[in-house]
């Protein structure tokens, strides 16, 4: 998937804002040696440095880390795949936030962050859990199904497990995990009825390949308007957000 990092900055800067919360159960102490798992843009890379870690920032996509090279010109970053990566000298956490429901090869990714820890080092992440955007799924489903988009509608690039099986798949690979927990969030999308529209075209544009300028407009409406009485509070937009926030350590 290409990201356009300006967009994501733009209209999608909810996604690090909430993941500075998670930085509270990452508790960094200067001096310790940090990975910040798909980095994005790199505004909690930065956070992280400077409370005083040495930080590195890796995603997958090279758009992301050229804005937080940019943007960040002084922080450690580089492109590199969550199931697929190695350095030297182990970290004393590995800190994600927004990231691992977009990688299907867990195994490998979750083999990838012990293989880089320090053993007693922590595993500290928030991502979407089960039922996270079940409704705009829904939603969009229904409308690609109308217009003859069967094959679309079966889009599904994201991993949302339950809190059980994602913790089972750590327990699996040698962690102790210390805290976890399963959660609703709804979250404020930005510009009204526009944002179900911009949300699709960041986060979900598999749903719309290939489809015509004019017809894309037509469901976009149509999945707004599905929406609007879930999502639509006072004129202020909310996603159907489920997230999975878990602390693990390296036995």
């Amino acid at each position: 998937m290409k990201w356009n990092a300006e967009l994501y900055d733009d209209k999608h800067a909810f996604v690090f804002q909430y993941g500075e919360s998670v930085l509270d159960l990452l508790d960094v102490k200067p001096g310790e040696r940090i990975l910040d798992l798909g980095c994005g843009t790199g505004h909690l890379t930065r956070n992280i440095q400077e409370s005083g870690a040495e930080v590195i920032g890796i995603d997958a996509s090279p758009e992301m880390i050229a804005q937080a090279k940019e943007k960040n010109p002084d922080v450690n970053f580089s492109v590199a795949n969550g199931t697929d990566f190695h350095f030297e000298e182990p970290f004393d956490a590995v800190f994600s936030n927004a990231t691992l429901h977009w990688i299907h090869g867990q195994d490998s990714l979750i083999q990838c962050v012990s293989d880089s820890l320090k053993p007693g080092g922590r595993f500290v992440a928030e991502f979407g859990g089960k039922g996270n955007m079940e409704k705009l799924i829904a939603a969009t489903g229904q409308v690609l199904r109308q217009h003859g988009y069967a094959r679309l509608a079966q889009s599904q690039p994201w991993y949302f497990p339950s809190l059980g099986e994602y913790t089972s798949k750590l327990e699996s690979h040698g962690f102790r995990v210390t805290f976890a927990v399963h959660f609703d969030r709804k979250t404020p999308l930005q510009d009204g009825d526009k944002g179900v529209a911009k949300w699709i075209a960041m986060f979900g544009s598999q749903y719309l390949e290939g489809i015509p300028e004019g017809e894309k407009q037509e469901i976009l409406e149509k999945i707004t308007n599905l929406l609007e009485p879930d999502y639509n509070e006072g004129g202020q937009w909310y996603a159907d957000y489920k997230r999975l926030r878990f602390v693990a350590v390296k036995e």
